[in-house]
């Protein structure tokens, strides 16, 4: 045991010693807080004018002036035709389009609706088109409906916005839920646990290779037996793993909220919102952040965790181990990919199977995947903020410990005679056979 943890130590310092760990480690917290924050960030920054010349010749538009962003400017139709349109917007490089409004020969909605014509230098912003658009589709609406004998007005006030409630009754007391949250916890921890796997599982591939390459594992399997190194190097990359998902966990959540307190007044100042060009109808960013306390207690944030850490430790160890065998097998990362990538396709399934999540947790194909040791890790975590029954839960988590022993043992057979094996590409025939080597 002593060697063992020597081993651990061994692999644990000399990895976050390295400054390229240490630099990660600060990156990476300011990155993820940077991407979390991007929505509500580019509100605070100054939107740039557009000028649109308008040849409006129904009057639709009613010399509608646009909004901060968009500056709408109107050529008279009774003197202006389309190709002076056009050449006014060759000729004023201020001009960002040309928006070009036929009538027909009769004053008909449809005929204008399908006629609109955008011109420009290059592509049109896809904000802007949406704009514009939205805008046409109203005024349409309403010229047909006085056409019909309706006022517009009355149908605006008939419109009825309907705000849906979620009680969930399966627990003795009944609470307000929301699937959107959920949703996001549940795919951010899948994706992060594969990421987590399989980068560090990676990197013990790397490392074996690397001392099989130097032939320093010569040297010191003549002090420890091969599967006490197998499996001190398996835990101590797995240290390094948590030390860094800890770090990053803190440092953005102090990133996150700090910032968030300090732009929450901007952002919901009604200038503000105003000014996000008349395109942004609410600030959807600082409500949600408004309301991060009701997300905990949507989510039972505890379990969330120590399941996180439960299912990274012996996912990754999972996989740490099978890719741990093949770096043994192989003398360059090169020969390593065919074996690579049947021992990968489980956890890029899992990422595939994923999606499913979102629309029905409760699939029999998740559920089923959720269960198998090989795709549980991202799976399950996916759906443990929808609500998963303790005995799905703990049988997840059997499968996946009894899994990973079996594999650990697995690996270390095929380790403890690869590493010594030099010039050879194994195929797995042959890898088969190590199993039943003896010692």
């Amino acid at each position: 045991m002593d060697k063992i943890l020597l081993i651990i130590k061994r692999e644990y310092l000399s990895r976050v010693r390295k400054k390229s760990f240490l630099l990660l480690t600060i990156v990476g917290p300011i990155l993820f807080a940077l991407l979390m924050l991007a929505p509500s960030l580019m509100m605070l920054l100054p939107q740039s004018e557009k000028a649109i010349v308008v040849l409006d010749q129904p009057n639709l538009m009613d010399r509608h002036k646009g909004s901060d962003e968009l500056q709408f400017q109107y050529a008279n139709p009774s003197t202006y035709t389309v190709e002076d349109l056009k050449q006014m917007l060759r000729d004023n490089e201020d001009l960002y389009a040309a928006l070009y409004i036929p009538s027909g020969e009769s004053w008909d909605p449809d005929y204008i609706s399908s006629n609109v014509v955008f011109f420009a230098r290059g592509d049109i912003s896809m904000q802007v088109e949406s704009y514009v658009r939205d805008y046409l589709q109203k005024q349409i609406t309403d010229e047909k409906l006085k056409v019909l004998g309706v006022d517009p007005l009355v149908i605006a006030g008939a419109k009825t916005s309907v705000k849906l409630r979620t009680i969930d009754i399966s627990k003795t007391v009944e609470t307000e839920t929301h699937a959107g949250p959920k949703m996001i916890v549940g795919m951010v921890s899948g994706f992060i646990l594969y990421f987590f796997i399989f980068i560090y599982g990676s990197m013990v591939m790397r490392s074996v290779i690397e001392e099989k390459t130097n032939r320093i594992v010569e040297v010191i399997i003549s002090s420890v037996r091969p599967f006490q190194l197998l499996l001190g190097k398996i835990l101590g990359v797995a240290m390094v793993g948590l030390t860094q998902f800890g770090i990053w966990v803190v440092l953005t959540m102090l990133l996150v909220f700090g910032v968030s307190f300090l732009l929450l007044p901007s952002l919901m100042d009604p200038e503000v919102i105003a000014s996000s060009g008349g395109m942004v109808e609410d600030n959807g960013m600082a409500e949600a952040l408004l309301s991060g306390l009701d997300f905990a207690a949507m989510i039972n944030i505890p379990l969330v965790v120590g399941c996180f850490v439960y299912y990274f430790l012996f996912g990754y160890i999972l996989y740490g181990a099978l890719l741990a065998a093949v770096g043994s097998a192989v003398d360059s990362e090169t020969d390593a990919q065919q074996f690579v990538l049947p021992v990968s396709i489980p956890l890029i399934l899992s990422i595939i199977v994923l999606m499913r999540v979102i629309n029905d947790p409760d699939s029999s194909l998740v559920v089923i995947m959720s269960y198998i040791p090989f795709t549980s890790p991202v799976l399950m975590m996916a759906r443990l903020p929808f609500g998963v029954a303790p005995w799905e839960l703990l049988l997840s988590m059997f499968f996946l410990l009894l899994t990973t022993v079996f594999f650990v043992w697995i690996s270390g057979r095929i380790y403890r005679t690869g590493i010594l094996m030099y010039g050879k590409k194994p195929t797995f025939k042959e890898l088969y056979k190590w199993l039943f080597y003896q010692e």
